[in-house]
C-alpha cells in the first residue's frame, strides 16, 4: 500500500478507537505509520481524511444492507446488530453530523449522502434498482426510512436494553399506519 491508502487504514482505525472528534493528525499519523506532512499532501486536511474514511465505511455498511433479502423486520434486526457490532461507525457518525454544522463543506457532503441514503433505502424497501425509484418515493419512504434509522439508531447508542427491536419497530410502525387517514391525493412536492 501507498502513503494514501495507508492513511485511510490508519483513519479508519483511529475513528473506530477514538472517534471523528478526539483523532488527531498525530493520531492518524502513528496508527499509519506515515508522517503528519502527508495528511496535508494528499488530503489536505485531517477532517478531508476523516470524511473520506467515514464515507468509506458508511457505504461499505450500506453495501451490506443495500442488497438484504428477506423481510422488513429480518433486514431491521441485521441493522440493529449493526449497532452494537459496529457502534464506532454510528459514534463517528453522530460526532460528524454535530461538527457539520461548522463546517460547510463537511455538511454538503453528509446532505449528499442523506438524499443518496433515501433513494437506496426506497429502493431497497420497493425491491428495484435505484434508478427505477420515482422521487416521490425517495421523498416519502425513503425519508421515512431514512427518520426511522437515525431514530432507532440514537435510541439504541443511549439505552440498548431499552431500545425496540425489529418486531417493535414493525409493530409500531403498523400502529403508525392504522393512526395516518388514507391521502385522497398526494400533494405535489414544491421543494420547499
Amino acid at each position: 500500500m501507498g502513503n494514501r491508502e495507508e492513511l485511510l487504514v490508519g483513519a479508519r482505525r483511529c475513528l473506530e478507537e477514538k472517534g471523528y472528534l478526539r483523532t488527531t493528525v498525530r493520531d492518524i499519523a502513528t496508527a499509519s505509520g506515515v508522517s503528519m506532512a502527508a495528511i496535508g499532501y494528499h488530503f489536505g486536511s485531517r477532517e478531508a481524511l476523516l470524511n473520506q474514511a467515514l464515507f468509506a465505511a458508511m457505504e461499505e455498511w450500506g453495501e451490506e444492507f443495500g442488497g438484504a433479502g428477506g423481510g422488513f423486520e429480518e433486514l431491521w434486526a441485521g441493522k440493529i446488530r449493526s449497532f452494537g457490532e459496529q457502534r464506532w461507525l454510528w459514534l463517528a457518525s453522530v460526532e460528524a453530523f454535530v461538527h457539520a454544522q461548522s463546517s460547510p463543506e463537511l455538511l454538503a457532503l453528509l446532505a449528499a449522502g442523506q438524499r443518496e441514503g433515501r433513494r437506496g433505502a426506497a429502493a431497497q424497501l420497493r425491491g428495484v434498482p435505484e434508478a427505477e425509484v420515482p422521487e416521490g418515493d425517495v421523498r416519502t419512504l425513503g425519508s421515512v426510512h431514512m427518520a426511522l434509522l437515525s431514530g432507532v439508531m440514537l435510541q439504541w447508542l443511549t439505552d440498548p436494553q431499552a431500545a425496540p427491536d425489529a418486531q417493535e419497530i414493525a409493530a409500531g410502525l403498523r400502529a403508525l399506519a392504522d393512526r395516518v387517514a388514507p391521502a385522497e391525493q398526494p400533494a405535489p412536492h414544491t421543494g420547499r
